[in-house]
């Protein structure tokens, strides 16, 4: 199963629309997308507005690929359940976001080989294809390093005082 997710900030019709076209070309039927409120109804997935929590991670960890918006809640999930994901980050040009920080969240993930990225709707079928050939993914860590620990910990010692944040 081919999971989208547009996450809970709204829809994503541009991601939804070039998915479902995908769909139709390829004559798959095994994709499930989570499209938020969407103007854009697709044709040829199965979809639903809303997922909670619970089924989310069900749909994840099922899934053989995710395609998202670039939230780092999406990218993450995928990351921690070992899944590859394809991410079109929502545009501020498009008036999807208000400015672009999916476009340095894709960046930067990417940049560490940990996801795949389709800047625009016309190289989403592309990578979509290459992303299918690949196995899941590297399982990243669920726990902060302790050096992240040690830093939190004191800036909030620091901040509110050392009795409430000790082990």
């Amino acid at each position: 199963m081919i999971f989208v997710t547009v996450g809970s900030q709204g829809p994503f019709d541009r991601l939804i629309h070039a998915v479902d076209e995908w769909t139709a070309l390829r004559g798959r039927s095994d994709v499930f997308a989570q499209i938020g409120k969407a103007k854009y109804i697709p044709k040829h997935i199965r979809f639903t507005e809303f997922v909670d929590p619970v089924e989310f991670k069900h749909l994840v960890e099922s899934a053989q690929l995710i395609l998202a918006h670039a939230g780092i809640g999406s990218i993450i999930s995928a990351l921690e359940s070992a899944r590859p994901i394809v991410v079109m980050p929502r545009r501020a040009h498009f008036r999807e976001q208000r400015n672009d920080h999916q476009v340095a969240t894709a960046r930067h993930f990417e940049a560490r080989r940990q996801i795949i990225v389709a800047y625009e709707e016309q190289s989403l079928a592309e990578k979509i294809d290459y992303a299918l050939t690949l196995r899941n993914t590297e399982r990243i860590k669920m726990e902060a390093s302790p050096q992240l620990v040690v830093t939190i910990r004191s800036f909030l010692n620091r901040n509110f005082g050392p009795h409430k944040f000790q082990p």
